[in-house]
């Protein structure tokens, strides 16, 4: 006899002898999954698979912006008051909300529990990994821009870095 179940849940074999009972549910596989974005379109397309994937599997999803913090290469401290640009933590946090509130609106349109979170952090990828592990996901969603040549070399992606560093399952969208 075969026993036909759900690809989103984990089995376990029991050890029966009998084979129809020697299979029985655990749980479902993913039950968080991170949306890292940049609100970027490539993100925005990631954030939409991630939340299908999440309706199909019934799991939460969780929204994350990382604000990176970048030392200022201006010389504005010098600068009459009126002609300074607005502070760049400001700016980063207007990004932030602007790309978590659109995570948040796609989620509730299509049910799905959904949670944001922003963090300024110095390494992206750093950042991604230690939150993914911390708030207890199992699965991140994300999107590569593919930085090909000597760009991708040296500076390398915030993607390929979570991917090597991570020990949770990423899925990439490109």
């Amino acid at each position: 006899m075969i026993k036909q179940v759900p690809l989103s849940t984990i089995w376990a074999y029991t050890g029966s002898p009998f084979p129809a009972d020697s299979i029985e549910e655990v749980g479902p596989m993913y039950k968080h999954i991170l949306l890292p974005t940049d609100g970027s379109a490539l993100s925005q397309v990631a954030v939409d698979s991630g939340l299908k994937f999440a309706m199909a599997v019934g799991a939460k999803v969780t929204g994350f912006y990382v604000m990176v913090d970048r030392p200022p290469d201006t010389f504005e401290e010098y600068a009459p008051v009126e002609v300074k640009s607005p502070a760049l933590a400001e700016v980063a946090k207007q990004e932030a909300d602007v790309a978590l509130k659109a995570v948040a609106d796609r989620a509730r349109m299509i049910g799905v529990a959904c949670e944001t979170y922003s963090m300024h952090h110095a390494a992206p990828h750093e950042a991604i990994i230690t939150f993914a592990t911390q708030t207890e996901c199992d699965l991140i969603v994300m999107a590569s821009h593919g930085t090909k040549g000597i760009t991708g070399e040296l500076v390398g992606s915030v993607t390929a870095r979570v991917i090597t560093g991570c020990k949770i399952p990423v899925l990439v969208y490109r």
